[in-house]
Order: structure tokens, then sequence, then C-alpha cells
């Protein structure tokens, strides 16, 4: 009678447990890899939309448009949008454009087009985007007009405006921005050291278009008068 040798008895199971082992090795390896090309490509596409203003560009006051009608020279205008929102071309006067992305402009242009033209076709480009915009008055180092061209925090837009002066009140800091209807504006009110030292980092909020950021000096904070 023959007996069979204990590696022959053991190879199987040696066997299973090599490759419960070598499983867990690329498992390992796996969980400890970079992200894959796929994911780090989702990551950047989230870190470029966090530089956007908003998702469609919005005409606003100042800004220089190209507009033009395909095989009509006559037709086709660079035109500045007006303090009133509007804008001028032939044929058709006067038209809004604030408010209004290019697009929705576009198709109303078309529209109005087409009691001369039997089928045009309109396109319109932003030349210059000068609508954009945010102040920084009071005590900073370069107070002035801004262009906002991407997304910007309030912090961002001090040191954009060469920081604080030595007598800024840089714990009274006042916003002004417009109302959706832009028929007013609301005060917003911050303070660097709850944004920078304490938990106020809501206080450090994104700028828009129009804001007017003001830091008073330490002369023209008044105190309340200790009883």
């Amino acid at each position: 009678m023959r007996i069979c040798s204990p590696r022959v008895i053991l190879g199987p199971v040696i066997l299973i447990f090599e490759i419960i082992a070598t499983q867990a090795i690329a498992e390992e390896i796996d969980s400890k890899r970079p992200l894959s090309t796929m994911a780090r490509a989702s990551s950047d596409a989230t870190d470029k939309s966090l530089l956007i203003v908003t998702p469609e560009y919005i005409i606003g006051p100042e800004d220089i448009l190209e507009i033009t009608v395909w095989k009509n020279a006559d037709l086709s205008k660079q035109v500045q949008v007006r303090p009133d929102g509007r804008i001028s071309l032939p044929l058709l006067g006067d038209i809004s454009a604030v408010g209004k992305t290019p697009v929705q402009l576009t198709e109303e242009i078309s529209a109005g087009l087409k009691g001369y033209l039997e089928t045009p076709t309109i396109s319109t480009m932003i030349k210059e985007a000068q609508s954009y915009q945010f102040y920084v008055l009071g005590e900073v180092n370069k107070p002035g007009k801004y262009p906002l061209k991407s997304k910007t925090t309030l912090l961002q837009g001090i040191t954009v405006a060469g920081g604080f002066t030595a007598v800024a009140a840089k714990n009274t800091i006042v916003i002004f921005r417009f109302t959706k209807d832009g028929e007013g504006q609301t005060k917003l009110k911050a303070s660097y050291d709850d944004m920078v030292v304490r938990d106020g980092s809501r206080q450090n909020i994104e700028l828009k278009p129009g804001d007017q950021i003001v830091v008073p000096s330490e002369t023209m904070v008044v105190l309340p008068k200790s009883r």
C-alpha cells in the first residue's frame, strides 16, 4: 500500500492560501494607488467649475458686443451696452440687452430681423466684458474698481486691493450689494478676525458684480460708551 506524502495532501490547501494571499495583496496595492484617470478628470472638472462666476454670462452695462448678421455687413455692428441697458441696431432701433444671455439676445434680434430678412443668421459675441466689476473703497492700499473674471471671495478682493492700511478698522468691513431686481441695495457686514481666526468663514462671501467693499478707518468707528 502506497502512502502519499504530506506535501501531496496539503498541496491544494497551500495553493488556495497562496491565491487568497495574492488577492489580498493586490487589493491592498489597489487601495494605495493614486486616483484613476477618470477620477482625476472628475476632480479637475470640479476644481474648474469653482472658477466660474455664473453658469451663463449675463450681459451688463458697458459690455461691448459684436453682433454679426451673416452675409450682411450693413446690419453687423459692434455696440456697447448703454447705462440704460439698451443697444442700438440698424432696422431694429433700441433693444434691451441687460440681464439677458448672449443666446437670448441673439434670439430676440433674429426674431426682429425676420420682418426684413427671410432666414437671418445672427451671432452675438462678448467682445469685452466690462460689467463684471467690484469696488474696494476706504482703508486699503489700492482702492478702486477691479474686474471680476472668476469666483472671488471677500478676502481675495481685499488682497487684490493691496490689503489693509495701518489705520483700517478691519473688523467692521461693509459690503453694499445690489438686490436682484436692481432697485435697491443690501448691506452686509464682515470681520477680518472672525473670518481668519474664528469660525466666521461664512462672512468670507463670494463677490457679485457691482459689489462695493468699504473698509472704514479706526477713527470712523464709534465705540459704545462704557456705563
